[in-house]
């Protein structure tokens, strides 16, 4: 089992068929193909092979998927770089990745500078733009016409495929290691309950370093279906490219669903070629739910659930769930390549109805972290990835969500893990203590609320605390609320009682996660 296979497959069986189409541009697989071998040619001349790390930081494009399929293709390890992060967060993972090679459209090209300077093994950086070449990178076209095609090194099975930033509960990112095998033994237990679209076309509008639309990716490579991109979610770009193109399928979170069917331009677009949409990140709505399925009359909703660790998906909730009104509360029941578990704090399966701690097993998780050995131990301890997500399972099998274990906010479909922020905000001179939890909203599912007690004196207001952060971490993880209070809940020993700070936002909810 290895990543490119689909791609031997395509040229063989629909060589002139669309293989990518980004704007104005189409190339047929053979073209891409072609352009992928050459690609990966000039890979091998930056050292790219035998499990090489190379990075690549850039909106959705053609070119995006050209790299990581070159990358891939040489022999190399992707490693899809969150552009949402600062600066210092890139350089961060990328130095502890090892990536010797980073590729950087227009848009992230300026980051390039202070990224030489901070990353010292960085020693080449590849332009994937339209624009002028940006001084101290090499272009991709230059690289591809000076290279022949070269053989598919085919590294596969347990071999490392890609690293995957997600958030830590240390205060500092993860890269969770993904094998071919892991990436495609996820794909595969997918596509066994799914009802096939003859040359499916799916729109890239989930930003393209994130693993669930890398997921979606592989699906369309080992499918030989055409990919069509969008730079970055917007929602009328959506509906555009899906009127344009035909698209059949598309993977949104319900954040992205609802922008999409509550847009007032929807009604001006043609989207019965939707066939399929996958979410996940949170459950949605009934409301939302029933809204999407009208805006997307020909469309059967597919629900995963998962994390990075999964590659990414644990459970399934299939169309036919959608349509019982108990079922779709749930988060469905384990997918075909997986087994799924809820546990107790001795790690024995509880009885059904029993909350506890979802566990899962099977072909599709993680080899481990890049160099944390011991969280990998934890992780994976008595061999089942311990979530840290609270649910409980019915008779039938069917898995519900209730709360969340670890400390972990999920706003917009981007995990944001609270002691990170925490971390930066305990740097600012007017916070003397504080903690960051998780609140319902209607725009982004949950969002990050900071609760600060300031030093004697101060008055912190939410736009200096957010100034403060946004220089430091990521946008998606900087506060949008804050609450100034004299005191934090404690337990007997110490510990902030989170689930204190919570209860008066949660009141009234099913359950304390969105």
């Amino acid at each position: 089992m290895y990543l490119t296979q689909g791609l031997h497959r395509a040229v063989q069986q629909r060589p002139d068929a669309p293989a990518t189409i980004d704007g104005s541009r189409t190339r047929t697989h053979a073209e891409s193909v072609d352009r992928i071998a050459r690609l990966a040619g000039a890979l091998r001349g930056l050292g790219v092979e035998d499990g090489a790390r190379a990075a690549v930081l850039a909106l959705n494009s053609d070119r995006y998927h050209e790299w990581l399929a070159a990358t891939l293709w040489a022999g190399g390890v992707v490693v899809p770089v969150n552009f949402r992060w600062s600066v210092p967060e890139i350089a961060d993972s990328l130095d502890e990745v090892g990536a010797t090679v980073l590729a950087v459209d227009d848009l992230f090209a300026p980051m390039v500078p202070a990224l030489r300077q901070t990353v010292p093994g960085l020693a080449h950086v590849v332009h994937l733009g339209d624009g002028a070449t940006p001084e101290g990178t090499r272009p991709v076209e230059e690289l591809l016409g000076g290279s022949g095609p070269v053989e598919d090194a085919r590294r596969g099975g347990e071999d490392l495929a890609g690293v995957f930033y997600t958030g830590g509960t240390t205060g500092r990112s993860k890269g969770v290691m993904l094998s071919h095998r892991n990436l495609l033994t996820a794909i595969m237990g997918g596509l066994a309950i799914s009802e096939p679209v003859e040359t499916s076309v799916y729109l890239h509008a989930a930003p393209m370093f994130h693993l669930a639309d890398f997921s979606m990716w592989v699906t369309e490579v080992v499918a030989g279906g055409t990919h069509v991109m969008i730079p970055a979610f917007d929602p009328v770009a959506v509906m555009q490219a899906v009127q344009a193109h035909g698209v059949t399928d598309l993977l949104l979170v319900p954040t992205m669903v609802q922008l999409v069917v509550d847009h007032p331009a929807l009604d001006e677009h043609d989207l019965t070629s939707v066939r399929r949409v996958l979410y996940g990140a949170s459950p949605m709505s009934e409301a939302l739910l029933g809204r999407a399925m009208k805006a997307l009359p020909n469309a059967r909703f597919l629900q995963a659930y998962g994390m990075t660790e999964l590659a990414p998906s644990a459970t399934l909730l299939t169309p036919t769930d959608h349509e019982h009104p108990v079922h779709r509360r749930s988060v469905g029941r384990a997918a075909p390549h997986t087994e799924v578990r809820i546990v107790g704090p001795d790690d024995r399966e509880l009885p059904r109805g029993e909350v506890g701690e979802i566990v899962v097993s099977g072909g599709n998780v993680m080899l481990g972290y890049w160099h944390r050995p011991e969280q990998t131990a934890e992780a994976l301890r008595g061999g089942w990835m311990h979530t840290g997500d609270a649910g409980w399972m019915d008779d039938e099998g069917y898995v519900y969500l209730t709360d969340r274990i670890k400390d972990m906010i999920i706003s917009g479909g981007e995990n944001v893990y609270s002691v990170e922020v925490e971390s930066v905000l305990a740097q600012h001179p007017s916070v003397a203590t504080c903690a960051v939890i998780g609140v319902p909203d209607e725009t982004w599912g949950e969002r990050v609320h900071a609760v600060v007690v300031p030093v004697p004196g101060a008055t912190p207001t939410l736009q200096e605390l957010h100034d403060f952060c946004t220089e430091r971490i990521a946008g998606y993880k900087v506060p949008r609320s804050v609450e100034v209070v004299d005191g934090l809940p404690l337990s007997a020993a110490g510990k902030v009682l989170k689930r204190e700070l919570r209860r008066p936002y949660w009141e009234g909810h099913e359950r304390a996660v969105h």
